[in-house]
């Protein structure tokens, strides 16, 4: 009997349901462990914003704009499940769980300590994972320490406000702020 292996990590970003007792997920298991160790290495590296620009490119493979700075520390588990814009300045301890892919456009500012989660589980059966994607559209802020949960689109020239916890999709143009997100303004 031939078994066919599946390609969890391509089943991740469509945003399928996957067991962690399943013997395949072992395969994104592995590419997570080696990301954090990259991510380890990329956070000593000396604060030169050049320096590091190219270490992360490097160690990471992703496409990072030389107009666009990560400042270090920062964290994610699946380096190919990011997109970055140009001109896009992520402050330091920025954690992203980005198996279910993070798209962060052209002009976003992500403040300090703020977390990007495309990853949950199943209430009913816990031990399945299920991703969906973040966007940030361009022009967009995110203010320290908040958090924004799977599946949300920040629109085109939002402000979250620091803290918030960001639940649903944010409308371009608007400030929100709370937990959860509420609107505060429209800009």
């Amino acid at each position: 009997m031939n078994e066919t292996k599946k390609d969890i990590i391509k089943m991740m970003r469509n945003g399928e349901p996957v067991s962690m007792a399943d013997p395949d997920y072992a395969t994104a298991a592995a590419v997570i462990a080696e990301t954090w160790k990259k991510c380890e290495e990329i956070n000593c590296v000396p604060n030169s914003f050049a320096e590091l620009h190219d270490v992360i490119v490097e160690k990471l493979g992703i496409a990072l704009p030389k107009s666009s700075n990560i400042v270090q520390p920062f964290h994610i588990d699946m380096a190919s499940g990011l997109e970055i814009g140009e001109n896009v300045f992520i402050n330091y301890n920025c954690s992203m769980m980005s198996c279910g892919g993070i798209i962060i456009e052209d002009n976003v500012q992500i403040g300090p300590n703020v977390m990007l989660v495309t990853t949950n589980h199943d209430f009913t059966k816990r031990e399945w994972v299920l991703h969906k994607p973040i966007t940030i559209k361009k022009g967009a802020w995110i203010g320290g320490r908040s958090l924004i949960l799977p599946g949300v689109t920040i629109g085109k020239n939002a402000v979250v406000a620091g803290g918030a916890v960001v639940t649903k999709d944010v409308e371009p143009n608007t400030i929100v702020g709370g937990n959860p997100a509420k609107v505060i303004k429209r800009l």
